[in-house]
């Protein structure tokens, strides 16, 4: 089990990032949320097996279409026990 705590950088908000991220968490069977940030970041938390967690991140590197991401920075944490995956307003 692994949890990574994630912010993205670029243009991502206002491209659909969030819904693509719950989208992609929720087939993949990760747990955490995703929001906005004021500076016009994204923020995440991905909690699940090692691979899942990965590759979520990696298509963070991406993001949706619309989306031009700068930079993506990763910390990881000790799991908390996430117990579903939801967009925080």
């Amino acid at each position: 089990m692994r949890r990574a705590h994630v912010r993205i950088y670029g243009k991502v908000q206002g491209v659909w990032f969030r819904a693509h991220t719950k989208d992609i968490a929720d087939k993949l069977g990760i747990k955490g949320w995703v929001r906005n940030v004021p500076d016009g970041s994204v923020e995440a938390v991905f909690e699940g097996d090692d691979e899942s967690v990965e590759k979520i991140i990696e298509w963070c590197h991406r993001g949706p279409p619309l989306a031009r991401v700068e930079r993506v920075e990763v910390e990881y944490e000790e799991p908390r026990g996430e117990e579903k995956f939801e967009i925080r307003y």
